[in-house]
């Protein structure tokens, strides 16, 4: 198991060992045998760590996912999207005036064998483990990411964080809303009615984790992770690899039996009512450039990728696959997904946080239709609001007045702002990832913003020092995405829920009480037009503040080699991969064409 003290001589074959892995890059290939399923996904980013409590971004989520089990999840192959039980036995109970949710765990669920449990045997997963699992959550000393989903949203939670702040409460004091009515029965009794709760209960956020583990190993549970899912963590050589198990002691899931309109054709039901995982391991690979992960991925070496946009247009022609790719036996799908890339301002920021007609005047200096040219490959939509198309509240027709690029008009506003183009204006820093395309975009916003007269810094960091710095409120301008938790405009809107500011999820720290009231009014109402024309009020006192500048709604490419069976793009499910197929018949195969 992974540990984060090493000694130099440890760090020194580290650091030997990737610059080994680099190398094979242009002149290694995999070693499978015809007996070998495991999964080779790379993840384009380094991660923190696999806590559930702190996976807020798609890379942590797309490991953590694999390792443990929250109560639901989402249908693999139904659309629209349809929420079921994992954990959970069945879903839940509501009474009639929306507040208590009662729910059936599994019995017989295992947490995995770690040497944390007596003998190394691990033990039956009890509803205890998710109210032990959900006060983690709500521990101040965790400062988890993922607390925005229960505040002020289950009673006595948010006293028993305070009182736990004030050393007045243990995680043995009981909370009136979360009660357990015996080893496998659960009861949530909320603040008002919360229609978005059994969505929050399908994020890792909620996964369940065993207090062994957590005492065992203490602050280094985020590299000792041991959960209930599907595969068990084995090792992670950080910024290279992370290795998973396939659990033999797993509460076990059949490939589903119903799909949407078409999966059959496909024969993505071939595998109807088999046990799942089908593959014994899946390797994560850390790659934080594109072309290394891309030629990795020509090599078949990695079983899945994006399409750089460097290498879009000799894959992509006229919408289809290109025929050379074809050939390879390499597939294709692409979707419409649920996010929005955005660059946002920390509004406490004493510069920008005070100064509304700045940050509309950097809107409308940046192009950001060209950018969606130059860096997507024109691969989606022009964002004019935090709420994403296929989202309640979305609306196509909607024009924000502020992303329009016109150059004339942001040195007019910049003007208005007290700086005539650009005088007197410091020079403000825009933070970004590491990565040559984050980099780039970061040098393309640079040079919109001198256009008009404003200077930028760069700073580049790692993505888990990106995200220290949003969580600490030291950053002053970052481009960032949010792909949504659910589907619902509520989980983008909570991005700038005041009380959500950093270290929640409100990185830019908006804080605006017209709009926070709203929040709070559509948090208690059905999904309906009354809750839509809350959402779009919402939206425009965004525009007015404009907190952020909105960049784009992306088109998801993704490829697979033709060895990889039941593989279908979900936009908010991140624990797909127990689904998918390794038919290393067909890999032998196709890898002979590579």
């Amino acid at each position: 198991m992974f540990k984060t003290t090493k000694s130099i001589v440890q760090l020194v074959i580290l650091t030997a060992t990737c610059l080994v892995i680099s190398a094979c890059t242009n002149s290694c290939s995999q070693k499978t045998s015809s007996t070998d399923t495991t999964l080779h996904f790379p993840l384009a980013s380094t991660i923190k760590g696999m806590d559930p409590i702190q996976s807020n971004s798609t890379y942590s989520s797309r490991v953590v996912s694999q390792i443990f089990t929250p109560l639901f999840e989402y249908h693999y192959l139904k659309r629209p999207y349809e929420l079921v039980p994992q954990a959970a036995e069945s879903m839940p109970e509501a009474s009639a005036d929306g507040l208590v949710h009662t729910i059936k765990i599994r019995k017989g669920m295992k947490f995995h064998n770690n040497d944390c449990f007596e003998n190394g045997e691990g033990r039956e997963v009890k509803a205890s483990d998710f109210i032990y699992s959900w006060k983690r959550l709500a521990d101040p000393d965790n400062r988890a990411n993922g607390f925005w989903i229960f505040d002020g949203k289950i009673k006595g939670l948010n006293e028993w964080r305070d009182a736990k702040s004030k050393g007045e409460a243990d995680y043995d004091t009981v909370i009136e809303g979360m009660k357990v009515l015996d080893d496998y029965t659960l009861q949530i009794t909320l603040t008002k009615p919360y229609y978005q709760l059994y969505y929050t209960l399908a994020m890792e956020f909620t996964a369940v984790v065993p207090k062994e583990a957590v005492d065992k190993y203490g602050e280094e549970f985020l590299n000792n992770p041991v959960g209930s899912g599907p595969y068990v963590f084995t090792e992670w050589v950080r910024g290279s690899k992370i290795t998973l198990d396939k659990n033999p002691t797993f509460f076990g899931q059949k490939y589903p039996s119903e799909g949407a309109e078409g999966d059959k054709e496909a024969g993505l039901l071939d595998d109807a009512g088999q046990d799942i995982p089908f593959n014994d391991k899946i390797i994560f690979y850390e790659v934080v450039e594109s072309q290394p992960l891309w030629l990795n991925f020509m090599k078949g070496n990695y079983d899945v990728a994006g399409i750089p946009k460097d290498n879009f247009d000799a894959v992509v022609v006229e919408g289809e696959l290109s025929d050379d790719m074809k050939g390879k036996g390499i597939q294709m799908s692409t979707y419409l997904q649920p996010d929005v890339t955005y660059i946002a301002f920390n509004m406490k920021d004493p510069i920008l946080g005070k100064n509304d007609k700045l940050r509309k005047a950097i809107a409308m200096a940046y192009d950001s239709a060209t950018s969606i040219d130059k860096f997507y490959n024109g691969r989606g939509v022009k964002a004019h609001s935090p709420i994403a198309p296929g989202i309640d509240a979305y609306d196509p027709e909607f024009k924000n007045p502020y992303v329009e690029f016109d150059q004339s008009k942001a040195k007019q506003m910049l003007k208005d702002a007290g700086f005539p183009d650009g005088k007197g204006a410091p020079v403000l820093e825009y933070a970004t990832t590491s990565s040559s395309t984050a980099r780039q975009m970061a040098e393309y916003f640079k040079q919109n913003m001198e256009a008009v007269g404003l200077k930028i810094q760069i700073a580049s960091v790692s993505w888990p020092q990106l995200q220290a710095k949003i969580k600490d409120a030291k950053a002053q301008m970052w481009g960032i995405a949010w792909l949504a938790d659910y589907p619902d405009a509520e989980n983008f809107l909570q991005l700038l829920y005041g009380p959500n500011q950093a270290p929640g999820p409100n990185g830019a720290n908006f804080n605006n009480k017209k709009f926070n009231k709203l929040y709070e009014q559509a948090s208690a109402l059905p999904p309906g037009e009354e809750r839509t024309a809350v959402y779009q009020k919402m939206r425009d006192i965004f525009v007015e503040e404009m907190p952020w500048v909105p960049n784009v709604h992306r088109k998801g490419y993704s490829l697979r080699h033709g060895w990889i069976k039941n593989y279908k793009p979900h936009a908010i499910k991140a624990n797909s991969l127990k689904y998918f197929k390794v038919d290393t018949g067909k890999r032998s195969e196709l890898k002979a064409k590579l």
